[in-house]
């Protein structure tokens, strides 16, 4: 028994074997699948270059070499393809990237020659990208000449607006047999003596006033004037019945000491001179006004020297809302705000949009006192809105800065810049005080 346990022993591990190297017919057999994994996913082709034969190894190297940029390749494109214009351009120096070069280099120049395009920079011209650069470039054309149309369309309007008010008395006499009305108003009685529209039979006094045709709707307001200039030209504004430009002066009427009234209606010329106006300066997406008018209103008020309060608002949860619920939720988010503050200030004050979800507000004069009370005033009328937005919660920031026109030294830029940070402040302040308290709620729990 000894003996045959001695002669029985454990069969030994055998050293696995090396691949077997392949010949040069299956070599280029397996670089040929290489190649046509390469350019058709090169993330997914892979070769043994250890089992190709000797002459074939150096070209199994070359195009693992190839692999490595055509993944490389393949990234790149597919990021210019969905518009990330921000990443690197790859160092490699082979031809096959120059043509991806020179599109990703057009790409950037574009976006920024658009860009100063919507600034009003319509100087900008594209080349270089075929019919494309055509199409981009008749468009910025057709820009440049609608507003430089519509440019001289308000100047005509204007122009004609100040033909109306350089009326003079040398055209009172012509006025019976216009259509303006001529309203002679007693001084002391107030009594309307003298009319244009009265018909011939009437005689005299104002008792035909209450049955005539043309009885002006702003009568009331003409017979309490009580100018002392020689000489004013008026414009009283109804919602209702339109708009009319008065000129009014004293006269003796059959030694009477009266005063006349000139009175055109200039409601057409008004809305055709606004409608113009708007299409420049205009929000398209809210109805306000739009940065241009801002900076060109603010211009003039900063070089005039004028006290101003200018109010910056920060439209808070937009991103989300568009995110979540699509652009069409987040633009009535948008004009539920905008509608909220409009009802709150008058119609004079200038109101527009500085860009996205940032908000611009100006009153004249020092008034911080009274806009911080109407934020208020907003905030709550805002918030009371939150079931319109899928309870998404309402609100906003914002910050007052004011003008005092005579030491100011700042330019619109620098207000802007001071308000936003303000704003910014507020924001870090709400950040840490939340998380201060959810850190106590964790403490708590």
């Amino acid at each position: 028994m000894e003996l045959e346990n001695k002669d029985m022993s454990l069969p030994q591990e055998q050293p696995e074997e090396a691949p077997r190297e392949w010949d040069v017919a299956e070599s280029c057999r397996q670089l040929s699948g290489y190649l046509d994994n390469i350019l058709s996913d090169p993330s997914q082709a892979q070769l043994d270059t250890a089992r190709l034969c000797q002459p074939c190894r150096e070209l199994g190297e070359a195009l693992g070499s190839f692999r490595a940029l055509a993944e490389e390749l393949v990234g790149y494109s597919i990021g210019l393809s969905k518009g990330d214009l921000s990443q690197a351009v790859p160092e490699s120096g082979s031809g096959l990237y120059s043509g991806l070069k020179n599109l990703h280099a057009n790409l950037k120049h574009l976006t920024w020659q658009a860009g100063q395009v919507t600034k009003g920079d319509y100087s900008q011209h594209v080349s270089h990208l075929g019919e494309f650069s055509d199409a981009f470039n008749d468009m910025i054309q057709q820009l440049r000449e609608r507003e430089v149309q519509l440019k001289q369309e308000v100047l005509r309007a204007q122009r004609r607006a100040d033909i109306i008010d350089s009326y003079t008395e040398m055209l009172v006499e012509l006025l019976d047999q216009r259509n303006e009305w001529m309203l002679v108003v007693d001084q002391m009685t107030r009594e309307i003596i003298h009319c244009n529209k009265r018909s011939r039979d009437s005689g005299e006094g104002g008792a035909f006033c209450d049955s005539c045709s043309h009885r002006l709707p702003i009568q009331p307001k003409l017979l309490e004037w009580e100018g002392t200039e020689r000489y004013q030209v008026w414009e009283i504004e109804e919602d209702k019945s339109g708009c009319y430009r008065v000129i009014s002066f004293p006269i003796e009427w059959k030694g009477r000491s009266c005063c006349i009234h000139i009175v055109m209606d200039v409601t057409s010329e008004k809305m055709r001179a606004r409608h113009l106006n708007d299409e420049i300066y205009q929000d398209g997406d809210t109805g306000v006004r739009n940065r241009q008018f801002l900076d060109e209103f603010m211009g003039q008020v900063l070089r005039e020297r004028r006290d101003a309060t200018m109010c910056y608002l920060d439209l808070e949860g937009v991103g989300d809302i568009n995110t979540f619920y699509g652009r069409k939720v987040g633009d009535a988010y948008i004009q539920n705000f905008v509608e909220i503050v409009r009802k709150n200030f008058r119609s004079g004050d200038t109101f527009a949009r500085v860009k996205d979800d940032k908000f611009c507000l100006i009153l004249t004069g020092n008034v911080k006192h009274l806009i911080e009370r109407k934020m208020r005033e907003i905030l709550t009328a805002f918030q009371r809105d939150d079931e319109r937005v899928f309870s998404h919660r309402c609100n906003f920031k914002y910050s007052i800065v004011e003008v005092e026109g005579e030491t100011n030294m700042r330019t619109l830029e620098d207000l802007l810049e001071e308000a936003e940070s303000a704003v910014n402040r507020q924001k870090r302040k709400k950040q840490k005080k939340q998380k201060k308290s959810s850190m106590m709620d964790f403490e708590d729990w």
